[in-house]
């Protein structure tokens, strides 16, 4: 049945807003809501609208323009020419008809000239301008036709060279390609921030997209970044040194472009079908970097400016090979629960290994009890898991139709699985909990949040550190870290004199921390480093606070009943007394350094800090707004004053949206408290 103008015009209007939607989180906030397959979906049923009646389109259509609007902190730069999208293909019949358009447009030039073939690398689109030889500008995508200027932080990558290898080389040039981050150096990037106490990227080409748009080059140079080149442009009028595409990747690769090296010529779409088809099945595991497709391109120049582009949008003469999502299919072998550093119970899968995307995949995130039931996943399943880039795998949902009878239900343990203690659950919560401080399922992770440079800050006390320390049975909890002496050390394997002293001096200077950090580093339950800094300064030491009522806790402005619950049921622990005596024994401060300003320029304020900021840790801006008179929450509500936005920001810059609070980044933070941007 077919639908009426009135129901398509709707139609089509619901698309565009989601489109556009997911073009803001994809673009803008590094942080898609959505999966690519189901952006393309929306995007080509859109398409379809629109040409099948085109009074429904409209100057402002995201089919008649490309990616996203850049955003203002970075200086705007505008491309030679448009950098455009790509059309997709999904099969192999897609492609041959993607092949029948070029014939019909440009006859048998098409078939007797070739295409090429190169991976799609999952990354951020760049330009790197050289004039004479001499890299002098860098830019991001922006919206196709202006980008960011993001030259110094191009100039940290260190495989973009800053002068062409060429003796001769055109007067000037824009060569385009991809950043990239690889899958190990993420993982390992990821890892230390762990340890130091930072908010983990969700993958790598977010991490990559953020890295590019920072404010500070320091913060990008700290990140590995990794380029290739794959296409170049030219002012108007200007003609370009290649013949070909295929030559085109030579003379990058002469100029010491990076080029991918998968790439192929093919002689027809059936050469290239097999080509795509030997990537998405076994080459694709053998790459250290994200890729999602395979780009065919018609190899002639010359034949590329004949066929054009499609609607100002898309070129005709080159089309993205979409691979079908990095989704598995495996068995449920085990439903196990591990303790984190808070004493939450966290339950994770243990799957029958299963190669997803060049990894073998054998446990996933189960997150929590309530996602178990709600899927209705049992032991014994057969499931759908994903990863997709992603450093942590999930299920998606079980496969009920291939159930046989012998799975079993599964139900989170009513006692700790680390120490036997009964679990907790509050109403409001979602997790579980184990109440023992002193359980050692929490006490690796616990002692190396304690030491995180958003904590105590102990250099050189790194997570393998900790592990040789309690497997020496040295350190049984963060009070036997300051008991430690250079002897003990050099007893252990990988310590030289001067790496134990430099460790012993770094405890020694961790011990005048202020309260709010060691606060932080105790890891109390929904304490973290904003209300950590709330209860430090309102409270002033830790004696104070240990023997404050859940009535005093709650007069801190800022601070909720679920908060003053936990830290009055922390202190109330005969465990954590114990541990409290023995690190008053050992010498360390229980004082905050300073209190919150009340006439500073953000005083009475409520704030949220949110995502990665370029040049603040999330420690140094919470140090920062309260320094200034302000209150830092963790959650955004109807009093939040303004939220300070970075990268991955996620669902709290949603929030903040939908109830009209003010956004603003770091650099607007620090000229509100009359600071110039610093660096990390």
């Amino acid at each position: 049945m077919s639908l009426s103008i009135h129901e398509n015009s709707a139609r089509a209007d619901d698309l565009r807003q989601r489109i556009e939607r997911a073009n803001h989180q994809y673009h803008v906030l590094d942080s898609p809501e959505i999966s690519d397959l189901e952006y393309d979906r929306l995007f080509r049923e859109l398409l379809d609208l629109e040409r099948d009646f085109p009074e429904l389109r409209v100057p402002d259509s995201p089919t008649a323009r490309v990616g996203a609007p850049p955003q203002s902190l970075l200086a705007k730069h505008q491309h030679f020419t448009a950098m455009l999208s790509l059309g997709n293909a999904f099969t192999d019949d897609e492609l041959r008809d993607w092949e029948g358009r070029l014939l019909r447009v440009a006859g048998d030039d098409v078939r007797a000239l070739g295409y090429t073939a190169e991976l799609k690398i999952d990354g951020a689109a760049i330009a790197l301008t050289y004039r004479r030889g001499v890299l002098e500008r860098g830019a991001t995508r922006g919206n196709g036709v202006i980008g960011e200027d993001v030259t110094p932080n191009i100039r940290t990558i260190r495989d973009i060279p800053l002068r062409l290898l060429d003796s001769n080389p055109p007067e000037i040039i824009e060569v385009r390609g991809e950043v990239y981050m690889p899958f190990d150096r993420f993982e390992r990037m990821n890892e230390a921030r762990a340890r130091d106490g930072q908010s983990l990227f969700a993958n790598p080409r977010n991490a990559a997209a953020g890295a590019l748009r920072q404010l500070d080059p320091s913060v990008t140079a700290s990140r590995p970044l990794r380029f290739y080149g794959f296409a170049a442009a030219a002012p108007s009028g200007s003609d370009l040194p290649f013949a070909s595409q295929w030559d085109l990747l030579d003379t990058l690769e002469r100029w010491g472009i990076p080029v991918e090296s998968h790439r192929n010529w093919c002689a027809d779409i059936e050469s290239a079908s097999e080509f795509v088809a030997r990537i998405e099945g076994s080459g694709r595991a053998s790459l250290n970097f994200g890729i999602d497709g395979i780009v065919l391109k018609v190899n002639s120049l010359a034949l590329q400016d004949e066929l054009g582009i499609v609607g100002g949008r898309e070129p005709r003469w080159a089309i993205a090979r979409k691979f079908a999502p990095d989704i598995a299919v495996t068995r449920l072998l085990d439903i196990r629960v591990n303790v984190g550093r808070t004493g939450a119970l966290n339950p994770y899968a243990v799957l029958e290994p299963v190669e997803i995307g060049g990894t073998t995949v054998k446990l996933a995130t189960l997150h929590n009890e309530d996602l178990v039931v709600t899927k209705d996943l049992r032991i014994g399943d057969w499931v759908q898991v994903k990863r997709a880039g992603e450093v942590i795998p999930q299920i998606i949902a079980p496969l009920p139709e291939r159930r046989t009878g012998i799975e079993q239900a599964w139900r989170m343990p009513r006692q700790c699985p680390a120490c036997k203690t009964a679990a907790e659950r509050d109403e409001e919560e979602v997790a579980i909990y184990c109440p023992n401080v002193a359980c050692p399922g929490r006490q690796l992770e616990g002692i190396v949040h304690f030491a995180s440079r958003g904590a105590m800050d102990i250099r050189g006390l790194s997570y393998a550190r900790i592990e040789q320390l309690i497997s020496a049975d040295l350190v049984h909890d963060v009070a036997d870290i300051f008991s430690l002496t250079a002897d003990q050390l050099l007893a252990l394997e990988r310590y030289a004199r001067k790496s134990a002293d430099n460790l012993i001096a770094a405890i020694a200077s961790s011990r005048k921390q202020p309260l709010s950090r060691l606060l932080n580093g105790l890891g109390i339950r929904h304490v973290g480093v904003g209300a950590a800094q709330l209860l430090a300064h309102h409270f002033g030491s830790l004696d104070a606070l240990a023997s404050a009522s859940e009535e005093d806790i709650l007069r801190v402005r800022g601070i909720g009943e679920i908060i003053a619950h936990a830290v009055r049921a922390y202190f109330s622990n005969p465990t954590t007394q114990v541990l409290v005596e023995k690190l008053r024994d050992r010498g360390v401060e229980f004082a905050e350094h300073g209190f919150a300003a009340t006439d500073g320029a953000l005083a009475g304020l409520t704030v949220v800090i949110t995502g990665t900021l370029p040049t603040l840790s999330r420690e140094q801006a919470t140090e920062l707004v309260v320094a200034h008179g302000g209150h830092v929450t963790s959650s955004v509500s109807k009093s939040t004053s303004f939220v300070v936005a970075g990268d991955n920001a996620g669902s709290k810059l949603e929030k903040a949206r939908n109830l009209g609070a003010t956004v603003i980044d770091e650099a607007e933070l620090l000229r509100r408290v009359g600071r110039s941007q610093t660096t990390e």
